[in-house]
């Protein structure tokens, strides 16, 4: 229990001498989005498909609704994982189907096809990208949006991206994914927190010719107008169903590396990557019992067990990317082996096999840390290239 206490304790002091007492906002920034005179007009007399969720607003109103009360013809939506209506469980089946509001087809991009296809894609002269990111190498939308970008390329189909901010982006940390073991978790060679909004890491796909065989998307971005990276942006909507708040999307980065142990993040509870726990008492006097919560998680880690752990919904919000917690419940674990999933989900979440290693070893926070610093120099002055904003 010294291990979890200190952490906490070191957390606390972090944040109250280097975070900015500031509370998020949205106000002065204009998004992508809601910059309509800006991109409906090249819509005019085309075919037009969407890459939307339920995070796709202009204010009150759907971006949908928006382009089909201007006479936009939207002919398709396309699906990320979640859903078009984000209320589909993490890994969950997004099924095709029709929209009925507009009546429109629903495409799903999650599951076996994770790429539209030249059918998918017929009859299209342009697509539009809207979702909110996170700004996390290993949230899924900026692989559906990769894979966007490389069917468009490879079918003559222009691409806009309506820019929107990252609430993460202050921050760039963690080890660069090493190919080896890219997956849809993870399809960049870039760092767990890569400080982009999703239209500067498009800029970056295409620059970098990371698209397959090479291509190079016909791309238009339409940037945020006031924002820098170090803007504070509190999100209108929740991105998934388990990031339901700001707390949950500054904690993402250094929870989520516990879906490939076995600790829960707090799925099958209304603050999900909020808490850390297992039914091992070890692991700390809060307690919390996962359940089934239709629209965030039916099937959770440990539903109906109860587990003991740490709850930073109120101590603190935890900014970047820190490994503590992740190295004090390894040491408090009384099954080592058993703690790092055997399905290799770690190693994809890492983007390496090289953390895990670390963490086994013993090595502290900072002396992993340094192993990146190599790889980070590198990838910041690529970045650079790249940049929308400040």
């Amino acid at each position: 229990m010294t291990n979890v206490k200190s952490f906490l304790f070191v957390v606390f002091t972090l944040f109250i001498f280097s975070c900015s007492s500031e509370e998020p906002v949205r106000k002065n920034i204009v998004l992508g989005s809601q910059r309509v005179n800006q991109f409906v007009p090249l819509l005019e007399g085309k075919k037009v498909g969407l890459l939307v969720n339920q995070t796709s607003w202009i204010d009150d109103t759907h971006l949908v609704d928006t382009l089909l009360s201007k006479g936009v013809n939207v002919v398709k939506i396309f699906a990320p994982e979640h859903g078009f209506r984000g209320d589909v469980d993490a890994g969950g089946i997004v099924s095709d189907g029709i929209d009925a509001s507009t009546g429109l087809p629903v495409i799903s991009l999650y599951g076996k096809n994770k790429k539209p296809t030249s059918d998918q894609l017929q009859g299209l002269d342009v697509m539009i990208f809207d979702i909110q990111d996170v700004g996390v190498r290993f949230y899924t939308y900026i692989s559906s949006m990769h894979y966007l970008m490389e069917a468009c390329a490879e079918n003559g189909v222009e691409l806009i991206v309506l820019d929107r901010p990252n609430p993460n982006g202050r921050f760039i940390d963690g080890p660069i994914l090493d190919t080896t073991f890219r997956s849809f978790i993870g399809m960049h060679p870039i760092p767990v927190l890569h400080g982009l909004t999703v239209g500067e890491l498009a800029l970056m796909i295409n620059g970098e010719k990371w698209l397959r065989d090479s291509v190079t998307c016909n791309l238009r971005v339409i940037p945020n107008l006031n924002y820098s990276h170090d803007s504070l942006y509190s999100l209108p909507e929740k991105p998934s169903p388990n990031l339901p708040n700001d707390v949950s999307i500054r904690l993402y980065p250094s929870l989520c590396f516990f879906e490939g142990t076995n600790v829960s993040v707090g799925r099958g509870t209304y603050f999900p990557f909020q808490v850390i726990g297992a039914p091992q008492k070890e692991y700390g006097a809060f307690t919390f019992t996962p359940k089934a919560i239709k629209g965030m998680s039916m099937n959770p880690k440990y539903k109906n067990v109860q587990c003991y752990g740490l709850d930073l919904r109120n101590d603190t919000i935890i900014e970047g990317l820190r490994l503590q917690p992740l190295l004090d419940f390894y040491q408090l674990a009384d099954d080592k082996e058993a703690f790092f999933l055997k399905n290799g989900f770690f190693n994809l979440l890492a983007g390496n096999d090289l953390l895990k290693q670390q963490i086994i070893d013993g090595l502290a926070e900072d002396d992993i840390k340094a192993t990146w610093k190599a790889g980070l120099d590198a990838y910041k002055k690529t970045r650079a290239k790249y940049l929308l904003y400040p």
